[in-house]
């Protein structure tokens, strides 16, 4: 009888044994698989920037989304705050503890840190260029669009070099000799040599074997594997697509426009790299305008969303990836002089209506958002990632490492 029950407790101990050994063996190959789909080098590359966009940006534009809905429900968020991936980015520059543009541009898209005001030169005058340069060399296919003029700081940190981030003109000339995919932006600040007999950039543009378009007809009748530069049509503003806050029907295009038509022109076997930038939550944010801040914000939203259905499509290839330069505006919800409560829904009245400076900022105060300065911080920014690679993106980190990690998973 004891030999019996021995041999049986025997028996349920190896069995227990090979269970045991399968789970593991099984739980072991899964996270394999997971590590294999987050190391593949990833084949379609996005680098969404919110210009001046930080945590306290996310917070405002998400508690107005959900001051739109019943608080009881689920409450709406921005398209990449769900992300698997979080982390934070350091944002000085190498001469200042408060980065401008140029400077953080210039880190995101070389991996080296600069002087203010300098855009891909090195403190020592040395041309650093953009991994857009080697991937561009490794047979990607390359694109920049931002919803300010293409040869402002952040966009122009992708293609060009100059001591001086002003100066746009000769910025400008660097995107013809690019040889790069796909433009889009609102135009160029300067689109004429300051210096007698310079040429036309459109001309220089166009001479490069690039396509001008200003309208969706242009569009229809191109190629798709002709490179395009996308600007505003001749009548609108040169220097920016129309604020969010302000659009109403048929005013041109949107980032989320760029970013689908994008998409479109660069999708191809090898693959892509697509920046695209939220410019204009800067330009609201140095207003102290939460609201139209707000409405950029939602904006940003939508075009990374595009690039989400993107992803959705090719999950194991494609790696998005959402931070910001730096901070602008020092934005609080709450401050010492505003109420208690968030009152969120005020920011709709402001939405197609006429106020002065003044009083955008004291409907401001009303809604319980507080700014600290209109000019930049030197806060740390916040970065979310999905896709291949992307685990590589958490923690905290320093600005220089988004291009040096990108150039890494895309060997």
């Amino acid at each position: 009888m004891f030999y019996m029950e021995s041999i049986q407790t025997m028996r349920k101990f190896f069995y227990q044994k090979i269970t045991f050994a399968f789970i593991a063996v099984l739980l072991f190959s899964i996270s394999c698989v997971k590590q294999e789909v987050q190391t593949q080098i990833p084949k379609y590359v996005f680098l969404f920037i919110g210009d001046g966009m930080g945590f306290a940006h996310i917070t405002a534009a998400e508690s107005y989304l959900a001051s739109q809905t019943d608080l009881s429900a689920e409450n709406p968020t921005l398209s990449f705050t769900g992300f698997p991936v979080m982390g934070m980015i350091t944002t000085h520059s190498a001469n200042s503890y408060i980065t401008c543009s140029s400077a953080a541009g210039t880190a995101l898209s070389t991996g080296v840190k600069t002087n203010n005001g300098m855009l891909g030169i090195d403190p020592e005058g040395n041309v650093i260029k953009s991994i857009t340069y080697d991937l561009k060399a490794a047979g990607y296919k390359i694109g920049i669009a931002t919803s300010v003029s293409i040869d402002h700081a952040t966009p122009a940190a992708f293609f060009a070099n100059d001591t001086i981030r002003n100066n746009y003109y000769n910025i400008a000339r660097q995107l013809a000799s690019s040889g790069f995919d796909f433009f889009a932006g609102s135009g160029f600040l300067n689109p004429e040599d300051e210096s007698a007999g310079g040429e036309n950039v459109y001309i220089l543009i166009e001479r490069a074997d690039y396509a001008v378009i200003r309208a969706p007809s242009q569009l229809i009748q191109t190629p798709l594997s002709k490179k395009i530069v996308m600007v505003q049509e001749e009548k609108r503003e040169r220097s920016a697509l129309i604020r969010a806050i302000d659009r109403s029907g048929n005013d041109g295009w949107t980032l989320t426009d760029f970013t689908r038509i994008g998409i479109e022109r660069l999708n191809n076997p090898k693959g892509f790299f697509f920046m695209v930038e939220g410019g204009q939550i800067d330009w609201t944010s140095h207003a102290n305008d939460a609201a139209a801040m707000i409405y950029e914000m939602i904006d940003f939203s939508q075009a990374v969303q595009t690039a989400l259905e993107f992803y959705r499509k090719h999950p194991a290839e494609t790696l998005i990836i959402v931070t910001a330069d730096h901070e602008t505006g020092g934005l609080s919800l709450g401050s010492y002089d505003t109420p208690s409560e968030l009152n969120p829904q005020l920011i709709r009245a402001l939405k197609g209506g006429e106020f002065s400076v003044q009083e955008v900022k004291e409907l401001t105060k009303k809604t319980g958002f507080g700014w600290s300065t209109d000019d930049h911080t030197g806060v740390a920014v916040p970065l979310f990632a999905i896709g291949a690679g992307s685990k590589t993106f958490g923690g905290k980190t320093d600005n220089t490492d988004v291009a040096k990690k990108i150039k890494k998973l895309m060997k």
